[in-house]
């Protein structure tokens, strides 16, 4: 998927394709919440099969009424590549496995306490998880993070100045935080940059 247009769905630039991509996340996502992926899966199939195969149907009467010949009404579709190359295939497996290294040498050396300060951090962030997970279950999580993933680069972009002010409130603050405690800590020295 081309980075722009990504870009562009995320920033409602069109927003009836925007719109349409939302809302069948959203819905997909909501549905999975009520029922199993196999029923879920199931219905989709089913409502797909329904409007194509009522479709066909109402081209083929459509077509003996009228008496023409205009062949089968999804021809132009059933002629399309819908494999994947092999190269296509490669480069995105490839690009995973490159993720999916770095991802485990980092969990290893956080469980591995290579750098103290680090694995606290890290073992701090598992104690705000627990009660995350406590409060919510992952797909509601993934429900929320897919309206923030929509809604905050809009609302970014139309109020930026203000967000950046009190995102730097909030970064000073922060930083004077950790730096008080990493004086009074002892073996808690601030990396030198």
């Amino acid at each position: 998927m081309d980075a722009k247009l990504v870009v562009d769905l995320l920033y409602w630039r069109d927003v009836k394709t925007t719109g349409v991509v939302f809302g069948a996340a959203l819905f997909l996502l909501l549905s999975l919440s009520v029922c199993s992926i196999i029923s879920v899966c199931s219905y989709v199939g089913l409502a797909l099969l329904s409007v194509t195969i009522t479709f066909r149907i109402y081209k083929g009467i459509l077509q003996a009424v009228q008496k023409s010949d205009e062949g089968h009404p999804f021809k132009a579709y059933l002629t399309q590549n819908v494999t994947l190359s092999e190269d296509l295939v490669h480069k995105y497996s490839d690009v995973a496995l490159t993720h999916l290294n770095c991802t485990l040498k980092e969990l290893r050396r956080l469980f591995l306490v290579e750098d103290l300060v680090d694995s606290l951090k890290f073992a701090v962030l598992m104690w705000i998880l627990t009660y995350v997970g406590a409060l919510f279950n992952g797909l509601t999580l993934l429900i929320l993070g897919l309206i923030a993933v929509f809604s905050t680069p809009i609302i970014y972009e139309k109020h930026q100045a203000q967000i950046d002010h009190y995102l730097a409130l909030a970064r000073n603050q922060i930083k004077d935080i950790f730096g008080k405690i990493q004086a009074k800590v002892p073996g808690m020295k601030p990396k030198a940059e």
